[in-house]
């Protein structure tokens, strides 16, 4: 096979080892990518998330086939064959041969070119009709136990469940949903969001290139929703990085300042904007030394443990251990009342987090109430289209979790609440 078809796969394994040796994510490695064509890019990034997805089941698939556990390089290669074979369907014959040949390029692996073979041509010989009911990777400890604490075992199991059958693509469209979602062949959610299930190249697929659309998770979509942002208004996007927000405020006619602290992240932000033919005033600064507004509306996505997101992240167990989340939670404190700072007499903000940690959402609005006696949480807000009354928390906000929407694919843990500033 030729080195243009070894690449994705080259790729992909140098992403795992970055990811599970090194502590990094995903998204901090796709600089490395460059140099692959798009396509390749895809597939070698679809790769390493599929494999980290089903890293456990692989290894206990592996396992009866190793006298020994081989060094991480030659480990990530047969993981990845094993879970091409068994969870994307690839042929055999090309997986093998392909493991072989990427153990083969590097003089320190390529004596175990041999034992690369024989063990993926046995597991492949022992079939893979028991893969599916093998266990799914469990929470990492630091998380697990917190959120059994809040949400209790059963849920625990159904959000690994979710995180297991990984996430479809949502789109978030410009002006017109039952367009884009037939272009694309997709499905219009209850909360109006576009989902697909087997988007492959997302540059490739129609409507990008003319901006009639922006990958935003569901959920993601669901604060400015809640926002209502109205076109005359102007509107705060707090911590706008990567700009899905900025986008749908933007659309609706409201003059956006999209305020971020990092310059590389925003200027993502502007080729967003470009393409979609939407415009929103930039600003590289610390938001708690911002000044500026007052603001008709604020939506703060405050940085958080972006613990919901793991259905579409599984390098986060590996990147991240729950020693930052401490001193997440007080920031955002701090980013909570200075928005409040910033926002209009009478006006309103949306305050959310893709965290399902509580401390990161319930419980930051219940302080806040502390704070600030006389703030108002609009819990009416909240009910726009497609929100099941059974995601409503005690305090008058949302709690999404993966699990929800089991059967159309699920969506990222999110907590959102609308404030009311008094007039």
């Amino acid at each position: 096979m030729s080195d243009a078809g070894l690449a994705p796969r080259r790729a992909a394994v140098r992403l795992l080892t970055s990811v599970i040796d090194e502590g990094r994510q995903l998204s901090e490695l796709t600089g490395g990518l460059d140099t692959l064509a798009p396509a390749d890019r895809a597939r070698a990034q679809r790769l390493a998330t599929e494999t980290l997805r089903h890293l456990d089941r692989a290894d206990r698939a592996l396992k009866p086939f190793l006298k020994k556990t081989p060094p991480l390089a030659v480990q990530n290669v047969l993981r990845l064959g094993v879970v091409e074979m068994a969870e994307m369907g690839a042929a055999s014959h090309g997986v093998v041969n392909d493991a072989v040949s990427l153990v083969g390029a590097n003089k320190r692996t390529q004596s175990m070119k041999g034992l690369v073979n024989a063990v993926l041509r046995k597991v492949d010989a022992a079939g893979f009709d028991r893969w599916h009911s093998l266990p799914l990777a469990r929470l990492p400890k630091w998380l697990r136990a917190p959120l059994s604490e809040a949400y209790g075992e059963k849920t625990i199991v159904a959000m690994e469940r979710a995180h297991g059958r990984g996430a479809p693509l949502d789109l978030t469209t410009k002006d017109d949903p039952d367009a884009v979602a037939k272009a694309v062949n997709g499905t219009i959610l209850p909360t109006g969001s576009v989902r697909l299930h087997d988007a492959g190249q997302v540059s490739a697929l129609p409507g990008f290139e003319a901006g009639d659309w922006w990958v935003q998770d569901a959920a993601a979509a669901l604060p400015v929703r809640i926002l209502a942002p109205r076109k005359g208004e102007r509107v705060l996007d707090m911590c706008a990085a990567p700009g899905g927000k900025t986008l749908q405020i933007a659309a609706s006619g409201a003059d956006v300042v999209a305020l971020d602290i990092s310059e590389k992240r925003m200027e993502r932000v502007g080729e967003n904007l470009r393409r979609v033919g939407l415009e929103a005033n930039l600003v590289v600064a610390d938001a708690l030394e911002f000044e500026d507004g007052p603001f008709d509306a604020i939506v703060l996505d405050a940085p958080c443990s972006a613990t919901g997101t793991l259905r579409r992240h599984p390098d986060l167990p590996y990147a991240k251990d729950g020693s930052a989340i401490a001193g997440l939670i007080e920031l955002q404190g701090y980013l909570l009342d200075r928005a409040l700072g910033l926002l209009k007499p009478g006006g309103r903000l949306v305050f959310c987090t893709c965290s399902l940690l509580p401390d990161e959402g319930e419980c930051q609005i219940d302080w806040a109430l502390e704070r600030h006696p006389d703030l108002i949480v609009d819990q009416d807000a909240v009910n726009v289209p497609g929100v099941d009354p059974g995601w409503h928390s005690s305090e008058g906000g949302l709690r999404l979790r993966p699990d929800f929407w089991p059967d159309a694919g699920g969506m990222d843990g999110f907590f959102i609440a609308m404030l009311r500033k008094p007039a």
